[in-house]
């Protein structure tokens, strides 16, 4: 009786291994394995050319223009010294005043701007 169950369980247990394919084997674990091989496609005695990579400079354009009036222009001092900053001479009725990292040329009755430059 014992040899007609053992022959019964190993004849279930070939069928279920032919049915299901190849069997992993024991000893090693069962990992995702690659067909493909490593080629090295450069011909040899040839030099790979480093590749340099340049930061660009990202410029904030400002937002103002010639002709829009600014209405908030009277908090902001005027900038008296403005040939240190390089920016020309005001005309008559305007002045320059510093808006954050920008110079604004407004005039001074109405607020309009006439000149905008990024500060350095």
């Amino acid at each position: 009786m014992k040899r007609l169950v053992l022959s019964a369980v190993t004849a279930s247990m070939l069928a279920a291994s032919a049915f299901s394919g190849q069997a992993a084997p024991l000893n090693q674990p069962s990992a995702p394995q690659s067909s493909y091989a490593q080629v090295d496609w450069q011909k040899p005695g040839v030099t790979k050319k480093k590749v340099v990579v340049k930061k660009k400079l990202v410029v904030k354009r400002s937002h103002w223009r010639k002709g829009q009036r600014y209405a908030a222009w009277k908090r902001h001092q005027a900038v008296r010294d403005w040939h240190r900053y390089g920016l020309r001479r005001p005309g008559p009725g305007q002045e320059w005043i510093r808006v954050g990292n920008d110079y604004l040329l407004v005039g001074v009755v109405s607020g309009i701007i006439f000149g905008a430059i990024a500060a350095h």
